[in-house]
């Protein structure tokens, strides 16, 4: 059911929800949290299709807001909100609400929001482009627990990667970690089952993907090895290879679907890998709403080293240093694992090899370094 609303107000869209609930016979309430989705109208379709399909797992009240371009001086100067109600089939498992501020009310959007949210629920604003540079600070993500942006979107995702680290708020995430999640978790399930020691780590993927170097970056963090990235033509991140004392481990995805995991000594194995899509990436990220300090330690780290790639292309050191005894996978994984890569400018950082069993991994754990 559709109920479409011209300049109107958050009370009477709020009224028009409960009338539309009344209509198809479902008045009662059982949605866990309202995921609000700021976007322009380009990508509006492709975002509210995908929050619906996640919806199927996690029930919920979506707000789609867009705000709207004025084009002339007296059109600036005019403010109106527009809404179109959606219940039952029509908003997948829960309610929808597409939100469209014309003229000042524009720069109000959190005024129109809040009275929509859901009482007594979590709150979830996700940005699929044009994320602003720091989302706690935002009007709108100052109403959320949790804040998703995209730097796989914006125009230079390594220079957006070091500022999602300045800008660091529990409760930020980005879908570009959510990516890389099945990726760690297979590496974590390798090196679970070799007792070794990494020596050094070299991840590759397509330039310009904010996920290879979040990979790194996560590797970096976790383990006293160093990581060098390297470019494919993709899909999205190829490969990771690790150096260990107990001969070579690799993964490697060359066609985006079907990686094959190699440990020396074992048989070669097909392992699924396949790119989501963005319902599942954003489905991941609903199931957990406590802040992810494991994506927090990996960006903090990283950005320094990226900052310096910018510049100069560090040389690949002759001989590495070893790093610490790897006793298993699970010390390697750090937070919730995530799903497909990236990559970028190619760029050395010293890292750690990571490891941890499917599905959400714990944190891994650093080693003490020798002092």
């Amino acid at each position: 059911m559709k109920i479409d609303l011209t300049d109107t107000t958050a009370g009477k869209v709020n009224k028009a929800l409960v009338q539309g609930r009344r209509a198809i016979g479902t008045p009662a309430v059982g949605m866990v949290l309202t995921l609000v989705i700021v976007t322009d109208e380009e990508n509006a379709y492709d975002a509210l299709k995908a929050a619906g399909d996640a919806s199927h797992e996690h029930p919920s009240r979506t707000l789609l807001v867009i705000k709207r371009v004025s084009r002339s001086p007296r059109d600036r100067t005019t403010s109106r909100l527009d809404a179109e109600v959606r219940v039952g089939a029509d908003a997948g498992s829960g309610e929808t609400v597409i939100l469209r501020l014309h003229g000042e009310v524009a720069d109000h959007a959190d005024s129109v929001v809040l009275p929509l949210l859901l009482p007594d629920a979590p709150v979830v604003v996700w940005w699929p482009v044009n994320a602003p540079l720091d989302p706690a600070k935002d009007p709108l993500g100052a109403l959320a627990q949790r804040r998703v942006t995209d730097t796989y979107s914006s125009e230079q995702p390594v220079r957006e990667l070091s500022a999602r680290a300045d800008t660091y708020t529990p409760g930020d995430t980005d879908l570009s970690w959510t990516r890389i999640t099945p990726w760690r978790s297979m590496l974590a399930a390798a090196l679970d089952q070799v007792v070794c020691e990494v020596k050094a780590v070299e991840v590759e993927g397509e330039e310009f993907n904010p996920s290879c170097e979040l990979l790194a970056m996560w590797l970096a963090d976790r383990l006293d090895v160093p990581v060098r990235r390297s470019l494919s033509a993709g899909p999205g991140l190829t490969a990771v290879r690790l150096d260990t004392s107990e001969g070579a481990i690799a993964l490697d995805r060359a066609d985006g679907s079907l990686a094959t995991l190699s440990i020396d000594g074992q048989p070669d194995r097909a392992v699924a890998l396949k790119r989501r899509e963005t319902a599942e990436l954003i489905a991941e990220e609903l199931r957990r709403l406590d802040p992810d300090d494991t994506y927090a330690s990996a960006l903090r780290f990283g950005v320094e080293r990226l900052n310096a790639s910018a510049t100069a292309v560090l040389p690949v050191p002759d001989s590495l240093p070893k790093g610490a005894p790897v006793t298993g996978g699970a010390e390697l994984v750090g937070a919730e694992p995530v799903g497909e890569p990236g990559a970028e400018p190619e760029a050395i950082a010293e890292a750690p090899a990571a490891e941890a069993a499917p599905q959400e991994p714990a944190p891994l754990k650093k080693r003490a370094k020798a002092t």
